[in-house]
């Protein structure tokens, strides 16, 4: 058996390996320029890639790749040798520190929402040194940032790491008020992924599957997640030699993966790792969503990461666990012992109350996906509202702040089991709510609205700005007070006066808390992608957004259209794909089933006209009605794609899409479903929900 220490981390370049074949005053002023965020020494990169090459060859490498994440929401790369011609015919192995700092991707087929020309080809990346480099299929992967010819962000890292660094310096600002010093203030991120395994037979057999990512037709199976048996049931031999394969692929590459079990639904499963700094994270869980794809193929399996692949079941989601700690390893948000009495972390959970409130409609849109359209607000994911859940103890911090009045703590309790030989467990000061957007759960708030296929850059980028924001403007206040405390009491308890409307700790779900979040609190109820990403052009998001630094106005405005272009192709996608569906293979499935029906009774006429043929004839009619219906709602959907063209620009396109091409899309589904209800499974096409969802066991 092989020993996870022998091998953990062994195909990257971590701080054991630059300890190890670096220099003393090399590694570290490297050192320096990870833990501090300091300006990389260009003297350093010929050392560093002289190296990495000769750390690389020795693991077998024999290509480099400068590795980045473009605005398409997954990773991009392009290989090139080490080989360099030798004079005697033969190559010479080489990589400088020029090719390790920059490369020169071609860029004119990546989204760029009109930051450039298709023509305008040439793109740059940048070494990200805060991020380890990592060997792939024999290629040395370089993690790092794309920028257009005219220094656009192409990508999501660079964001992110502006948004890391103007978080961390309004942090520093804050922490110098209470007397304490500090390198740097870093987020972290441990972001829990979920995923459905099916078979690849089954997939193979499923146009929508292949094309789209989720079944665009099918009818819930007689037996779905209703006994909540799978729910950390028993892990079986074929998922779990799958996930002992993905385990070992992702501690090769240094991939804190911790937790792993059955999700709620049948085949859904779920993977959590340990906290990473908040751009290795996004890094890390960029490449666990491709390993994951990658071993599942050599098990014969499929693994599924969009947010609802089958109407019905719980979809899968990712849970950002966020926190922010200092260079020195304080997490800011954790509250201590005496909440109460700790203003520093009592100013830190205002700022974070306060951002959630004021920018609640960016992190709506940062999750704003075609895909999780599907699960947001349903039975197994947040509403679409954003409210924070803040747990008993904390509330009544606040609220004994805001009133001016005692708090008198709570206690730690045993749960009494009735047993005497179990152990004696205390209650955590609170519960846990699973339908919170936006939950606060001890030490870190976990924002539970990303999807599955989501990139977590993006809604880390949007909730460290809007934090950024926030603590600017505290430090901006009470830099300048007279009497610091008294300031401090006051600029927090003018705090959760106005900004508590987003603190919610009741039930999500609930109809009656949508209608009073909206309606007497007057949050924000986006509930679709086309409603929700125009909202990041608003005035005093693009203030907030560019006075930070994190994008310039124009790298929002791309923004935006790449995000609702992105949405508009994924549903064209979808919405052809079940035309082609229905019309080739659904509709004549009915139709050759209704012709033997039709057949039989003929048959058992001759043989006796008396016989009255019941079930044959009054199934020959509800099928053919049924195959009128689906051919009129294929019309329909096809002319709703066709008029697509008359939209003026991609938001009233966005807008015709919600309107009408998925209300035509539902009516085809309903229609094809109630088909597949009364139709021989000898005759359907495709593998049902329950082949699917139980074909893997």
């Amino acid at each position: 058996m092989k020993n996870v220490n022998d091998y953990f981390g062994s195909l990257v370049f971590d701080d054991r390996v630059m300890k190890a074949m670096l220099s003393a005053d090399i590694y570290a002023s490297l050192k320096k320029t990870i833990d501090e965020e300091s300006r990389l020494d260009p003297k350093v990169a010929d050392a560093v890639a002289t190296a990495m090459k000769e750390w690389a060859l020795s693991k077998g490498a024999t290509h480099f790749t400068h590795w980045f994440q473009p605005l398409t929401g997954i990773t991009a790369e392009k290989h090139d040798s080490f080989i360099s011609p030798a004079p005697d015919g033969g190559v010479i192995m080489e990589f400088d520190g020029k090719e390790l700092i920059k490369g020169e991707p071609d860029a004119s087929s990546f989204p760029s929402g009109g930051l450039r020309a298709t023509f305008e080809a040439r793109g740059y990346t940048a070494w990200d040194p805060t991020s380890y480099a990592f060997i792939k299929d024999k290629c040395l992967c370089i993690p790092t940032a794309f920028c257009s010819y005219g220094g656009h962000a192409l990508d999501k890292k660079t964001p992110l790491l502006r948004s890391m660094e103007a978080l961390s310096k309004q942090s520093i600002r804050i922490l110098k008020l209470f007397g304490k010093t500090t390198k740097c203030v870093k987020t972290s991120v441990g972001p829990e992924q979920e995923y459905f395994l099916i078979t690849r037979e089954m997939y193979n057999q499923r146009p929508d599957l292949r094309f789209t990512g989720r079944t665009l037709f099918g009818t819930k199976p007689p037996k779905g997640q209703e006994m909540d048996d799978h729910y950390f049931g028993a892990i079986k031999p074929r998922v779990a030699a799958y996930m002992a394969e993905l385990n070992e692929e992702l501690w090769k590459l240094g991939i804190l993966a911790k937790t792993e079990h059955n999700e709620v639904a049948p085949a859904q499963h779920e993977l959590a790792p340990i906290y990473s700094t908040t751009n290795v994270a996004t890094d890390h869980n960029q490449l666990t969503m491709e390993i994951m794809q990658k071993v599942a193929a050599k098990h014969g399996l499929v693994c599924l990461l969009h947010e609802k692949p089958f109407a019905g079941v719980n979809g899968s989601g990712k849970h950002n666990n966020w926190s922010m700690s200092t260079a020195e390893g304080q997490n800011l948000l954790s509250p201590g012992d005496t909440p109460y009495d700790n203003a520093q972390f009592l100013l830190f959970l205002c700022a974070v109350i306060k951002a959630v409130d004021e920018y609640q409609d960016l992190l709506r849109l940062s999750v704003a996906t075609a895909g999780n359209d599907h699960r947001l607000g349903a039975n197994e994911a947040p509403p679409a509202v954003i409210s924070m859940f803040l747990g008993d103890e904390l509330n009544a911090v606040l609220d004994a702040i805001e009133n001016d009045t005692p708090y008198a703590g709570v206690d730690k309790t045993p749960i009494k089991l009735g047993v005497n030989v179990l152990p004696r467990v205390s209650k955590d000061s609170t519960d846990r709510n699973r339908t919170s957007p936006f939950a606060f759960t001890g030490n870190k708030f976990e924002f539970r609205m990303l999807g599955s296929s989501n990139s977590i850059a993006c809604a880390n980028i949007m909730l460290n700005s809007a934090v950024a924001e926030v603590l600017k403007e505290f430090a901006d206040e009470l830099e300048g007070a007279d009497k610091f405390e008294d300031s401090l009491h006051e600029l927090i308890k003018e705090t959760i006066k106005k900004h508590k409307r987003i603190i919610f700790n009741g039930n999500g779900y609930d109809d009656k808390w949508i209608e009073e979040a909206t309606k007497v609190r007057g949050l924000s109820n986006l509930r679709t992608t086309a409603d929700a990403m125009p909202r990041i052009l608003d005035k005093k998001n693009v203030e907030m957004l560019t006075g930070l630094g994190v994008f310039t106005e124009d790298e929002i405005r791309s923004r935006y259209e790449i995000m609702l272009e992105n949405y508009c192709k994924t549903i064209i996608i979808e919405a052809n794909t079940m035309i082609e569906m229905a019309k080739t293979q659904i509709a004549p499935a009915v139709e050759s089933f209704t012709a033997e029906l039709a057949k039989n009774a003929a048959y058992k006429k001759a043989v006796d006209p008396n016989l009255a043929c019941e079930y044959e004839v009054g199934l020959v009619r509800k099928l053919s009605s049924l195959t009128d219906r689906i051919m009129a709602k294929v019309e329909e959907l096809k002319d709703a794609v066709i008029y697509l063209d008359r939209a003026e620009d991609i938001g009233s396109e966005a807008d015709m899409i919600r309107d009408t091409v998925l209300v035509k899309m539902g009516e085809l589904r309903l229609a094809c479903d109630e088909a597949e209800v009364v139709t021989d499974k000898r005759y359907w096409p495709y593998p049902s929900y329950g082949d699917l969802l139980f074909g893997v066991y």
